[in-house]
């Protein structure tokens, strides 16, 4: 059973400032149970002061406000539906082609640091390959060097995954610091982003 509060006092801003709280991030799930949005501490508690959402995952430790205290909230639902717009598309960039690959060589499977870390196209440049999602994945400088101006076939390696845009738009929301592991299973696939939803 989800971390229901119904009863609580309705209120419109925080007597207590929430300390460290505000630092975190909620994942804030549709009535319907798909991911929505990520917003801070303080919106979410908002939100379940109002009774526009419940608790479904939470940590042992509590935040206190005026006359109210409630478990630190990690993943809220709206209790009404929200209706999501257009799908926005992700920017292609190194950033979030290194965030869509979770840092993780295509390759090996290696993660080494940010710096060693480098974009290869899999239809080489030099041979008419385009900077395109489907084209570029993430790859370690040693795999990169292996694979040389070859397609993968050529060089005897092998993708770990097929290169595709990713359908939604929140990896970079989920490839940040902020995300929990309990948001994991909300989210059908880590690989896809969310759809920033003002709620």
């Amino acid at each position: 059973m989800p971390w229901c509060y119904t009863r609580l006092q309705k209120q419109t801003a925080m007597e207590t400032p929430f300390q460290t709280a505000n630092m975190s991030s909620v994942l804030v799930l549709n009535v319907t149970y798909e991911p929505l949005s990520v917003v801070s501490m303080r919106r979410a508690v908002v939100l379940l002061l109002k009774e526009k959402a419940e608790i479904l995952e939470a940590t042992e430790r509590e935040i206190h406000a005026a006359h109210v205290s409630l478990p630190t909230p990690l993943v809220i639902r709206l209790v009404y539906y929200v209706r999501v717009p257009h799908r926005v598309l992700v920017p292609f960039s190194r950033r979030t082609v290194m965030m869509r690959d979770k840092h993780t060589c295509q390759y090996c499977g290696a993660q080494p640091s940010k710096a060693e870390l480098t974009l290869d196209h899999v239809l080489p440049k030099v041979r008419g390959g385009l900077n395109t999602w489907e084209n570029v994945v993430c790859a370690c400088k040693a795999c990169n060097n292996c694979k040389g101006s070859r397609t993968p076939e050529e060089a005897n390696m092998t993708l770990r995954s097929q290169p595709q845009r990713p359908r939604y738009l929140a990896v970079v929301v989920l490839s940040s610091q902020s995300a929990h592991d309990a948001w994991v299973k909300y989210i059908p696939e880590m690989g896809d982003d969310l759809v920033g939803v003002t709620i």
